[in-house]
């Protein structure tokens, strides 16, 4: 299984949040639920209060095999704005752990330079933001270790792209049946 760290901040996008770590939870896969904001509870875009597991400071991210932006307009911009974040995903990318981003966070990944020549997908609207990246009207893409969802109509898609590359195939098509996914 793999450990995975989920990023959390004031404005998130709720279920683009929480229904990727209920699946990765479901799959067997430690998902730990990391505030930026310097303090577990998070108010959510539609003013939903969330309790993350760990706020950043308090967090060690060395076992982590994969690390997760939420988007929402308001929660994008206070991920990309903790600086601490930021390193820490650039770090990360150059030891070649995955990073996903769903919604508007992949802008994010644009702007670090992590999507130059990938495929990514990003809210609509927001392709001229992903700067070299060649853009994909899909709910989730993969190429190499980036992931990136469409929003939160896709973060089912999201969450199960997820298992698919953690942990293979059959865990997605398991945790499809197991859900009753009808996509």
């Amino acid at each position: 299984m793999a450990n995975v760290y989920s990023f959390f901040a004031d404005g998130m996008e709720e279920l683009e949040a929480l229904i990727p770590v209920d699946l990765l939870r479901r799959a067997g896969n430690p998902v730990t639920t990391v505030s930026v904001m310097g303090q577990t509870q998070i108010r959510g875009s539609h003013n939903i209060l969330i309790e993350a597991d760990v706020i950043f400071e308090k967090a060690d991210f060395s076992d982590g095999d994969l690390f997760i932006l939420p988007g929402g307009g308001e929660g994008t911009r206070n991920l990309k704005e903790f600086g601490p974040l930021m390193k820490l995903l650039k770090r990360k990318q150059q030891e070649g752990k995955r990073i996903a981003a769903i919604c508007a966070a992949p802008t994010i990944l644009a702007e670090m330079g992590m999507l130059e020549g990938k495929k990514a997908t990003v809210y609509p609207g927001l392709e001229n933001q992903l700067g070299g990246a060649l853009p994909q009207d899909v709910p989730a893409v993969t190429d190499g270790l980036i992931t990136t969802g469409h929003g939160v109509g896709a973060a089912f898609d999201f969450g199960l792209e997820l298992i698919r590359v953690l942990n293979g195939e059959k865990a997605a098509a398991d945790m499809k049946r197991q859900i009753v996914f009808q996509h």
